[in-house]
């Protein structure tokens, strides 16, 4: 149903990307209920939503990578 995917990264903000698929079956209401949640708990903000002719909704869903150095353990 989704599919992570990186892009090359940019100077500054490096973005994480993730494109979920939703079949016309599931109501607009039931969308948005999933992509809040996604929003919510996974940190994803909106992109882009396209709609194709059959009723297929494709998401485009990005968040910020979050880079952590490591500590120094060395001894002094």
């Amino acid at each position: 149903m989704s599919r992570a995917l990186r892009r090359p990264p940019r100077p500054g903000v490096e973005w994480e990307f993730d494109t979920i698929t939703y079949p016309p079956e599931v109501s607009r209401s039931a969308v948005r209920r999933l992509l809040v949640e996604r929003a919510e708990h996974g940190g994803w903000e909106l992109v882009r939503v396209r709609m194709t002719p059959d009723g297929t909704r494709r998401v485009l869903l990005r968040r910020k990578i979050i880079r952590q150095s490591r500590p120094f353990l060395g001894y002094v």
